[in-house]
């Protein structure tokens, strides 16, 4: 499958949660002029506790390093995780270009604004204490998402994260994740651009708001997704489970439905 570009965030290598070895099979079916990894590529929050680095996740970075000396521009955006990074942004790093925050123009003429999303936090009243008590009630969540995907997979049945279903289901996660999301858009238009591609909340979508296009790749923690950029400039999701299977059923790559701009 060849596209303009390919977004990823959240990768969290370093965390035990990280799907690494799923991203590794999605970068190699997916071939791209561009690859934008907009934060939280390492994890370093949850280092300090204990480190989790099987040879997968050396993998990614040496993938990445490749990609960026083939010829691929990579560029790599610093989140809150990895924000020790951002003391390089303006370097050059194995071909990878660092930086805070990047303004992109899509093949179809539109200017795109790239960034983590942990800029906003102060806008939503998330406050660092929040947000780190909250990343430790997340990291609970993910250790028996852990459990509940391996038993499922065992059982032939489909994906299901239990971090997820709590954000959707919790009032209070909800009321964040929309003023997140308001809170983007604006950054956008602040920025003049015509949207916004960020991470940060681990909730994939592709919408419009307030006449800006909100784009969110998701994460390689619970939803294993990213948005994609085609030859013509058209956005969209691609999660990879559904690709996996398109794969093993010998069809077509494709974008997913429902989830274009």
């Amino acid at each position: 499958m060849k596209v303009e570009s390919i977004f990823i965030s959240d990768v969290h290598l370093g965390q035990g949660g990280c799907r690494a070895e799923e991203l590794l099979d999605f970068l190699a079916a997916v071939e791209s002029r561009n690859v934008f990894v907009i934060g939280d590529l390492v994890d370093f929050w949850a280092m300090r506790r204990s480190v989790c680095w099987p040879q997968s996740h050396q993998d990614v970075l040496r993938t990445l390093v490749e990609r960026a000396r083939s010829g691929v521009r990579v560029v790599y955006i610093p989140g809150n995780h990895d924000e020790a990074a951002r003391e390089f942004a303006g370097m050059n790093i194995c071909g990878v270009d660092v930086r805070r925050q990047l303004v992109h123009r899509t093949a179809d003429g539109r200017r795109m604004l790239l960034i983590h999303g942990d800029e906003l936090d102060p806008e939503v009243r998330c406050g660092k204490l929040r947000v780190r008590i909250g990343a430790l009630a997340y990291g609970a969540a993910l250790a028996l998402d852990r459990i509940v995907l391996h038993l499922r997979r065992m059982l032939g049945l489909a994906e299901w994260s239990l971090a997820a279903w709590l954000k959707n289901a919790v009032p209070g996660a909800r009321a964040y994740i929309a003023r997140f999301e308001e809170a983007a858009a604006e950054a956008a238009a602040r920025a003049d651009c015509d949207g916004v591609i960020c991470g940060h909340i681990h909730q994939p979508a592709v919408r419009e708001i307030a006449g800006r296009l909100y784009c969110n790749h998701g994460d390689w923690v619970e939803n294993a997704t990213a948005l994609v950029e085609t030859m013509t400039g058209k956005l969209s999701l691609l999660r990879w489970s559904e690709v996996r299977a398109r794969v093993s059923a010998e069809r077509p790559l494709g974008l997913l439905g429902g989830s274009r701009a």
